[in-house]
C-alpha cells in the first residue's frame, strides 16, 4: 500500500493533527509572495491564506483538532517575524491551536528532531529541508514509530506555552 500524501492525510484524519516546527526560515516553502510583501512593509490582505483558514474551520468546527509547536529561539529571524505576525495570528481564527517551545538562553529539549505532522497519533510524516527553507521531500513513517512522535510531541507541549500568551510577551522584540 502507497503511503497517503499530505493532502490526502489532511483530508482523511479523524481527531488531530499535530506539526512540530524547529526551523526557523521556512521562506524557500510556500507564501513566497506574501513573505516579500511583508518585508517590504505592506499591510497583510484581509484574504490573506483564506483557503487554509477555511479548510481549518471545517476542520475544527467538525471537533477535529490542529495544533502545533514551534521550536525557536529570540531574536526572531524575519521569517518567524512574518510567520508569527502573519500566519499564526491568522491561523488561529480558522481554530488552529499554536505553542512556543522558546529555547532562547537555554537548552532544546528537542536537538536534532526534524519537522514533522502526526495525525491521530498513528500516522508520521518526517520533513525534509535544504538551507533556504525549501521543502526537499517528506517521508512518512512505519506505523510502529508513531509511538516516538508521540512522544517527541508532548515533550514540545511540556516545553512550551501558548502562542497568545508567548506573543504578549515578545512579539515586539
Amino acid at each position: 500500500m502507497t503511503p497517503k500524501s499530505l493532502g490526502e492525510l489532511f483530508d482523511s484524519f479523524e481527531r488531530e493533527a499535530f506539526r512540530l516546527e524547529v526551523r526557523a526560515d521556512y521562506s524557500g516553502s510556500g507564501s513566497v509572495d506574501a513573505y516579500h510583501a511583508f518585508l517590504s512593509g505592506q499591510p497583510q490582505p484581509d484574504d490573506y491564506n483564506e483557503d487554509w483558514i477555511s479548510e481549518l474551520r471545517a476542520h475544527t468546527e467538525s471537533g477535529r483538532r490542529i495544533y502545533r509547536v514551534h521550536v525557536l529561539s529570540r531574536p526572531l529571524t524575519p521569517y518567524l517575524r512574518f510567520e508569527l505576525g502573519w500566519g499564526y495570528r491568522k491561523n488561529a481564527t480558522g481554530g488552529e491551536e499554536f505553542f512556543i517551545l522558546d529555547t532562547t538562553g537555554k537548552p532544546n529539549p528537542l536537538d536534532g528532531v526534524e519537522d514533522f505532522w502526526l495525525f491521530d497519533e498513528q500516522t508520521v510524516v518526517v520533513m525534509h529541508y535544504d538551507g533556504a527553507g525549501v521543502v526537499t521531500g517528506r517521508e512518512t513513517l512505519p506505523g510502529g514509530r508513531a509511538h516516538e512522535y508521540v512522544g517527541l510531541r508532548d515533550l514540545a507541549l511540556a516545553h512550551a506555552e501558548p502562542f497568545p500568551q508567548w506573543w504578549e510577551k515578545h512579539g515586539g522584540e
